[in-house]
């Protein structure tokens, strides 16, 4: 599956909402410091599917607010 995500760091909780058809926004914790954020956002998008954060990628938009992550079964 693939899903599109718009990331807010430093926020004072982390959440994931969806907003629409395969459209997340994700408040994170993490500044966007060497790749802090993404890794947060790995775990927080593997315990929304409820799967292994090995079966999350980022595929586009590493350095970006807007990724596109794909989620293995």
């Amino acid at each position: 599956m693939i899903i599109t995500v718009r990331v807010t760091p430093k926020s004072k909780r982390s959440e994931l909402r969806h907003e629409g058809e395969l459209v997340f926004r994700a408040k994170i914790m993490s500044p966007p410091d060497k790749g802090k954020a993404n890794r947060e956002l790995i775990g927080l998008v593997a315990d929304h599917f409820q799967v292994k954060k090995s079966q999350v990628q980022i595929i586009r938009g590493e350095h970006s607010r807007d990724k596109v992550l794909e989620i293995q079964d």
